[in-house]
């Protein structure tokens, strides 16, 4: 909406209320707020496959009311159902890939999540290039967006039901069908086992209810899914994201679309390296080193603007160099963006490093803060409260998410870019501290496994 928004403000008659600017490009978000909560118990009655096919009758329908919108209220409507669609999918898609994959495959099949997320981002963009020029163009963007929608509708009609919420409903047949094509036949009874061990020893009904997360082991997994989210987003990705335009000009960069073509490039390219890393380093190293890594673009900035006035004072830029190894990884790209838009150095200098900071920072997320945070809760997450525990979890990206959208340009405006950024840098860090502290690994282990370990205090006599 960032491009289009003028051409909608003016056609629709709100143009220059930027309260209500605000609400269109936000209005979504309290759609997709509701869209989580209620996902967790779609999923448990209806499974994934189902719901998804469910999920895309708001995204489609929305996408429609708002391409033909005549009025405010209609866009806004349009918008909110939009939200509450995405709201569900956005559940939806980490719990089914870590239900369906295979082990070994789990975590790098998680990410392709981000990196189809990277590429919309992308594709939009360059959907919104003729916006510029042709001022109805956003109802043609509007009506393409309902696409992917029937896309989703048709192809869930030939996937598959995730194995573990077949043998919760009791379809026995069906889960071991749907083992034997995923996994092969060598896993059926082996898995079967597992699924067994587990719901013998958890003596409580399949249905699951929002309450099941005040107790052990739920408590603690949405405790560390809601903090991972809140940590993710007042790290600063979506006010980086949001309004990377805006920043972008300040060091001297006024094309926006160029600007976040850049930052799409940037997230797409460190999602990749996720597809490789997280099976190969795995979930906490690669968290710890993302969040390090966006702490130390930050520090590579002040590191630069050091080097200069060592050159300028004829220091020796050797101890610089060594000094630089001190600093951490996530955090560093933001100290990067503060030295070069606060330091007295050369202009020029300032606007490239301050460039570079971001787009690393983007990058080191995309490699770690992104993707694994949506991959890792489900997997800490029991088979019966998995949808609640990730409703849970994602109504809390969702209220951070707005948050940081509301909040992130007034504070630039009175604080400044430096003190804010700082503060992201300051988040980094704290995120990296819980990564080492909270987080399990799960790298090469089932889910059952997990979920046994986490929880050693199952009964081992039936109820």
């Amino acid at each position: 909406m960032n491009g289009p928004i003028v051409s909608i403000a003016r056609e629709l008659g709100f143009e220059g209320n930027s309260l209500l600017e605000g609400l269109v490009v936000s209005i979504f978000i309290g759609g997709a707020f509701v869209g989580s909560i209620g996902s967790g118990s779609l999923v448990d009655k209806f499974g994934c496959r189902r719901t998804f096919q469910i999920a895309t009758i708001p995204l489609i329908l929305g996408a429609i009311f708002s391409a033909q919108a005549q009025s405010l209220d209609n866009f806004i409507s349009g918008r909110f159902l939009v939200g509450l669609g995405l709201g569900v999918t956005t559940v939806l898609v980490p719990v089914y890939i870590s239900e369906v994959a295979p082990t070994k495959y789990r975590g790098s099949l998680g990410t392709l999540c981000q990196i189809g997320t990277c590429i919309g981002i992308i594709v939009s963009l360059f959907l919104g290039i003729p916006a510029e020029k042709d001022p109805h163009w956003w109802r043609m963007m509007l009506y393409i967006a309902s696409v992917p929608g029937f896309i989703l509708t048709f192809g869930m009609h030939f996937a598959v039901d995730s194995p573990r919420w077949l043998y919760k409903v009791g379809r026995l047949d069906d889960a071991k069908d749907v083992i034997w094509d995923l996994w092969g036949k060598t896993e059926v009874d082996k898995s079967i086992e597992n699924f067994q061990s587990v719901s013998a020893k958890d003596c409580t009904d399949s249905e699951s209810s929002w309450l099941d997360l005040l107790k052990e082991p739920q408590s603690k997994v949405a405790f560390i899914g809601g903090t991972l989210f809140v940590l993710q987003q007042f790290a600063g990705i979506n006010g980086v994201l949001y309004f990377s335009s805006l920043t972008f000009q300040e060091v001297g960069i006024t094309t926006s679309a160029l600007a976040s073509l850049f930052v799409g490039l940037a997230n797409f390219a460190g999602a990749l390296f996720a597809l490789y890393l997280i099976e190969k380093e795995g979930r906490q190293r690669l968290l710890i080193g993302s969040y390090l890594g966006m702490v130390r673009e930050i520090d590579r900035t002040y590191y630069f603007d050091l080097k200069l006035k060592l050159y300028k004072t004829h220091l020796r830029m050797e101890k610089a160099e060594t000094n630089l190894d001190k600093f951490g990884n996530a955090a560093a790209s933001m100290f990067l963006v503060v030295y070069s838009l606060s330091a007295p150095v050369d202009e020029q200098l300032s606007h490239n490093l301050s460039i570079l900071g971001i787009l690393m920072y983007i990058f080191t997320f995309a490699i770690g803060a992104g993707p694994v945070t949506g991959v890792i809760i489900p997997e800490l997450s029991s088979t019966r409260a998995r949808g609640k525990i990730m409703s849970f979890c994602f109504s809390v990206h969702w209220v951070c998410n707005f948050l940081v959208g509301l909040f992130f340009l007034e504070l630039v405006d009175k604080l400044g870019t430096a003190p804010v950024y700082a503060t992201f840098g300051g988040v980094s860090l704290l995120s990296a501290l819980f990564a080492k502290y909270f987080i399990v690994e799960t790298k090469g282990r089932s889910l059952e496994e997990i979920e046994m370990s986490l929880n050693p205090k199952f009964p081992t006599k039936g109820c």
